[in-house]
């Protein structure tokens, strides 16, 4: 009885309540609703730090695993013989642009921020400050995890395109060029503030072209300095397909990069602290997937009409083709519209890798066509979804990266084929660069026994 008592008092009591709370002055309700409002759209200060900060760290480590696509992507593509040259290859670029970015490619990005409309940050080593942290709105170990990240996404562009021939130093030697110095100084002329940016209004959200066309452009510098593999060209002007190691694995590759685009495209938004950001980075992941999408079923479709059978290796790239299209502005466009940046992606897809191939451009991993055409394209549409950018701004900003990029990049590559040569020699090539470079292959259980019905040598 007596609980029973304790709760009917309790329901009295909150009765009461509610009575009172019925029976205030509409004036003082809508005060409390102005109060709600207002700590829904403006959290506090070190609310907002700890959410922005939060996005920074949990979005960069969603790109860092980008890495591991561009791994996987690249070590399916190739033939077994240069698998393990491939994850080398990887894991030490990340490693150098992680450097690189440290010692100068930070603060040339960001240090003309004193000086608006400059075209060169600080030539200086990064270091932590957050004097006044509140004022900037995340931690500064955040903000810079999140943008060497990004960083390290272009040197992985050039990787796949050049496989299979080049020497492992020289490529080690321009990657830190790259991530140290080419790709700091172009990026900063939009997110550093520099002259594309104070001047013609250049708009590159996430990097369509100041991290997608620098590593395509980059990859081009390269496969014309190195020239094809052996085999891939006859001298009557046939063209010789050479197959992967594992369609399965390239196809995982793809996967991990798609996910890693919500991280690139979502942490791009730079905030997470209001209610206003948390909308846009939803809306950000929407068009992403949605341009991803489009690009695959456009090269699906236009494979099964035009080629009778689907490529799965240009399918995959169709994916990203879409996602590079999309990343110069995946927050303003309607879904529609995503859609069709990305199917624009996935037609670029289409023409431009056997236009390549007839040109004698040998791009193992089919990177140039996605990362710089659908780049280029990814950025001259942005006013078509955001005023706030023009096609002039926007094709000022695309022809100053490719002449800036390209040019540094094969003069680069020339100079590297002078003093120290860049490509393994026909005998390396043949065997492999997995026997050359490293000395132990990728899947020994299947490259050091022959076929059951094929005799060994």
């Amino acid at each position: 009885m007596t609980k029973i008592k304790y709760m009917l008092f309790a329901v009295l009591g909150a009765a009461m309540l509610a009575g009172g709370a019925l029976a205030q002055e509409p004036a003082a309700a809508e005060a409390v609703e102005a109060v709600a409002e207002a700590a829904a759209t403006t959290p506090a200060p070190d609310t907002a730090f700890i959410f922005n900060t939060l996005l920074f760290l949990i979005m960069g480590m969603v790109v860092m695993f980008m890495a591991a696509g561009f791994c996987m992507l690249e070590a399916g593509l190739v033939r077994s013989k240069n698998a393990a040259t491939i994850c080398l290859k990887n894991i030490t670029l990340y490693a150098i642009a992680t450097v690189m970015v440290w010692l100068v490619g930070y603060n040339l990005i960001y240090g003309n921020a004193a000086t608006p409309g400059g075209y060169l940050g600080t030539l200086a080593f990064w270091k932590a400050d957050d004097s006044a942290a509140l004022d900037t709105g995340y931690s500064a170990s955040s903000d810079w995890f999140f943008q060497m990240v990004f960083v390290a996404t272009a040197a992985s562009i050039v990787s796949g395109t050049i496989a299979e021939r080049v020497r492992l130093w020289p490529f080690f030697i321009f990657t830190a060029i790259l991530t140290g110095f080419i790709y700091p100084i172009q990026a900063s002329w939009e997110w550093g503030g520099g002259w594309l940016d104070a001047n013609y209004g250049f708009s590159d959200f996430a990097g369509s072209t100041l991290v997608h066309a620098t590593g395509g452009w980059a990859a081009l510098a390269a496969a014309l300095a190195l020239g094809p593999r052996r085999g891939k060209y006859g001298p009557n002007g046939q063209i010789n397909v050479i197959r992967g190691s594992s369609l399965p694995l390239a196809t995982l590759g793809v996967f991990i990069l798609w996910l890693g685009w919500f991280g690139f495209n979502g942490g791009s938004q730079l905030a997470l602290g209001s209610l206003d950001d948390a909308i846009s980075v939803s809306n950000i992941f929407v068009n992403t997937n949605m341009a991803a999408a489009t690009g695959v079923i456009t090269v699906v479709v236009l494979c099964t009409f035009l080629k009778r059978k689907i490529d799965l290796s240009m399918a995959l790239n169709g994916a990203i083709g879409g996602l590079v299209s999309i990343t110069a502005e995946p927050l303003t466009p309607a879904i529609w519209q995503a859609a069709l940046i990305g199917s624009v992606g996935g037609v670029i897809i289409f023409v431009v890798t056997p236009l390549l191939e007839n040109l004698r451009i040998d791009d193992v991993v089919g990177a140039i066509p996605a990362h710089l055409f659908c780049g280029m394209w990814g950025t001259i549409i942005v006013p078509f979804s955001n005023s706030d950018a023009t096609y002039l701004g926007q094709a000022v900003g695309i022809g100053a990266n490719a002449v800036f990029v390209f040019v540094s990049s094969f003069v680069i590559w020339i100079l590297l084929k002078m003093i120290v040569g860049i490509r393994a020699s026909a005998e390396e090539e043949d065997k492999g660069l997995d026997d050359s470079e490293i000395g132990a292959p990728a899947w020994p259980d299947f490259s050091s026994k022959p076929h059951p019905l094929q005799p060994a040598e």
